[in-house]
C-alpha cells in the first residue's frame, strides 16, 4: 500500500475502516481446518457477506485488522450406498488414471476417485485386481485423512473392496483391518458407524478360520475400544463356523480369547465374550460323545467335561468365571 493510500486510510475512523476495507475487496478467507467435519452433508452454515461459509470458518487479520470473506465455497458431499452404485463408462479409461487419482493432492479429486474403485469393484472386478494392491494402500491414505468426507468415503470405498475381493484382500488386509479398528473406535460417530459397518460385513465375507487368525492378535490392544471391537467381530465369525467348524479350528484357542476379554473394560467387550463363551459352551455338548444309560447321566457327563476341560486349559480364576455364565449364573467352587 503506497503512503498516500496510507494517509487517507489513517484518517478514516476505526469504526468505518472495516467497511471501507470490504469495499475495496482486500479481504480473503481463512478456510476451516481438514480436520473439521463442516463438509459433512448435515454441516449447519451461516451466512457472511451474502455468501454460505461454515458455521467454524473464521477470519484472520493482518497487522491487526480483521479480514472479511472473498468468495467461500461449501462444498456439499453426497454419500453412495454400494446398493445405488452404477457401472461406469469406458472403465478401462478411468482405470488408466485411477492410481494418480487417488494420490492427488487435491482432496475432491481423491475423493471422486475412491467412488469410482467403489463402481469398478463392483462391476468390473476382475478389471482392477491387478492394481488391487496400490489401490488398497492408497485407500488406507484417504482413511487416515484428517478430511471427516474424505475418510468417510475411503471407508465404504474398502467395504465395497472386502466384498468383493474377500480372499484376494487376506495377505494384504492387516493394514486395513487396523485403519477399519482405530476409525470404528474413534469419537466422530459417523466415521465410526461406517468403520463398524465395514468390520462387521468384513465377517460375512471373509472366511472365518483366516479372518479369525488375523482378529488375534489385537485382543491385547492397548486401545479398549479397539479390544471391543475384535470381541464383537470375533463373535460374529464364530458364530459363523458352527459346532464342527469350532471343533476343527480348536476349542482351546477360541476359550483364550473369550477369557481375555470377558472381564475387559467395556460392555461391549464384555457382552460379546460372553456370547462366544455360550457358543464354544455349546459347540462342546454338540461334539461331545452321549452317554446312553439316561439324559440325566449324559447331561452330568457332559457339564463335568466341560468343567474338567476348562480347568486343564484355563486358571481356576478364568475357569471360575467360564462357569459362571454356562452354569446359568451358578459360582462353581474350584478349592
Amino acid at each position: 500500500m503506497s503512503d498516500i493510500a496510507l494517509r487517507k486510510l489513517n484518517s478514516v475512523p476505526p469504526s468505518e475502516r472495516r467497511s471501507s476495507i470490504i469495499r475495496k475487496g482486500t479481504m480473503k478467507v481463512m478456510l476451516d481446518p481438514p480436520n473439521d467435519e463442516n463438509l459433512d452433508i448435515n454441516q449447519s452454515v451461516c451466512r457472511s457477506n451474502g455468501q454460505s461459509i461454515s458455521s467454524k470458518s473464521y477470519c484472520e487479520g493482518l497487522s491487526g485488522h480483521f479480514e472479511a470473506p472473498a468468495d467461500p465455497i461449501a462444498q456439499e458431499i453426497e454419500y453412495i450406498f454400494s446398493e445405488d452404485l452404477k457401472p461406469m463408462e469406458d472403465a478401462e479409461k478411468h482405470l488408466l488414471t485411477l492410481l494418480h487419482r487417488l494420490d492427488s493432492k487435491e482432496w475432491l479429486t481423491v475423493l471422486e476417485a475412491l467412488n469410482h474403485v467403489r463402481r469398478l469393484s463392483v462391476f468390473n472386478a476382475s478389471e482392477m485386481v491387478d492394481m488391487l494392491n496400490a489401490v488398497v494402500s492408497l485407500v488406507i491414505k484417504a482413511m487416515k485423512n484428517p478430511r471427516s468426507a474424505l475418510c468417510k468415503t475411503a471407508i465404504m470405498t474398502s467395504a465395497d473392496l472386502l466384498k468383493s475381493y474377500p480372499d484376494k484382500l487376506l495377505e494384504i488386509l492387516d493394514p486395513l483391518l487396523l485403519q477399519l479398528l482405530l476409525k470404528a473406535s474413534q469419537d466422530k460417530k459417523f466415521v465410526c458407524e461406517e468403520a463398524e459397518k465395514a468390520l462387521f460385513g468384513m465377517t460375512t465375507w471373509i472366511t472365518p478360520n483366516p479372518l479369525l487368525q488375523k482378529l488375534q492378535p489385537y485382543v491385547t490392544h492397548r486401545n479398549p475400544r479397539v479390544r471391543a471391537k475384535v470381541a464383537m467381530c470375533i463373535s460374529k465369525s464364530v458364530s459363523r463356523l458352527g459346532a464342527d467348524g469350532i471343533k476343527d479350528y480348536g476349542l482351546e484357542p477360541l476359550i483364550q480369547l473369550a477369557v481375555a476379554q470377558v472381564n475387559d473394560q467395556l460392555p461391549e467387550a464384555r457382552e460379546a465374550a460372553r456370547k462366544l463363551i455360550v457358543e464354544l459352551h455349546a459347540a462342546y455338548k454338540q461334539t461331545t460323545p452321549v452317554i446312553e444309560e439316561s439324559d440325566v447321566v449324559s447331561t452330568l457327563y457332559q457339564q463335568d467335561g466341560w468343567e474338567q476341560y476348562c480347568l486343564s486349559k484355563l486358571s481356576p480364576t478364568a475357569a471360575n468365571a467360564i462357569f459362571r455364565i454356562t452354569c446359568n449364573g451358578t459360582t462353581v467352587s474350584l478349592s
